[in-house]
């Protein structure tokens, strides 16, 4: 490992540096780069950008994915909605990947489960864009749609989904500028902002569930433990009974809302 590269990175803050090092001169192989894309990575590393978005992938469930500048880089604790859609899936089931961003729960799903169809929409193009790559190995049983939360479905999928799932924005806004430089800097705001409270996305994908799970169909959501309360509360108003769930490895939190009123 080049000391200089490590010696760098460590004095840009980097804490795991020579891990960071390491992946990125197998990036560089990967791909065929050369040493000025080497120097212009570790550049863009010092000056802040995220490790994922300046190799272009992220390892997410075992899977290695794509991700561009300007996409939300999918986090661990997210493999936990990855999980409980598999747990809950049945044989030739559909999941919709709600918020899906660069589609990593679905992938996940659909390398996992060759039987079920999954659905990937988000909001931002560029996130969509990388989702159809990220999907495009599992052909027809996989999906892409652009738009705001369930208007970026077609008709043909109503009442047509096993499982929702859905990591929709949930860091309340005030607390948008504590969050780690990476985040706030080179990351969607859009992908972060949930509102006052950090629930208005999820409480707005709880309410329109229904009208897209088949009967006896659950929604997931993952949140922060404080936000259970008035997830808890909207999950009753829309017709679902409430079970958190979590993963004390992953530092992840979700909330389940199973029996929906559907029919």
């Amino acid at each position: 490992m080049p000391v200089t590269l490590v010696s760098d990175l460590r004095a840009a803050g980097c804490v795991f540096a020579e891990e960071e090092a390491a992946e990125l001169v197998c990036a560089a192989q990967r791909a065929g780069r050369g040493a000025a894309w080497l120097e212009r990575a570790v550049a863009e590393r010092v000056a802040g950008r995220p490790l994922e978005l300046v190799v272009g992938e992220v390892v997410f469930g075992g899977l290695r994915l794509a991700v561009a500048p300007g996409t939300f880089v999918p986090r661990v604790r997210t493999e936990l909605l990855a999980e409980l859609a598999l747990e809950m899936l049945p044989v030739g089931g559909r999941v919709l990947d709600l918020c899906g961003g660069v589609g990593a729960v679905a992938a996940v799903v659909a390398a996992r489960r060759p039987d079920v169809t999954v659905v990937s929409a988000d909001l931002d193009e560029r996130a969509t864009a990388c989702a159809r790559a990220n999907l495009a190995p599992y052909g027809s049983r996989a999906q892409v749609h652009t738009g705001d939360l369930y208007a970026a479905l077609p008709p043909t999928l109503h009442r047509a989904f096993d499982v929702v799932v859905a990591n929709a924005p949930y860091v309340p806004t005030e607390r948008i500028a504590a969050m780690p430089r990476e985040a706030r800097e080179h990351e969607p705001r859009v992908a972060l902002d949930g509102g006052a409270d950090g629930t208005v996305l999820q409480q707005r994908v709880v309410a329109g569930a229904p009208d897209w799970l088949v009967v006896g169909g659950r929604v997931v959501v993952e949140c922060a433990p404080a936000q259970l309360p008035v997830l808890r509360d909207a999950l009753g108003r829309a017709g679902f009974t409430a079970e958190p769930r979590e993963d004390d490895e992953r530092g992840a939190h979700a909330v389940v809302g199973r029996g929906g009123m559907i029919g």
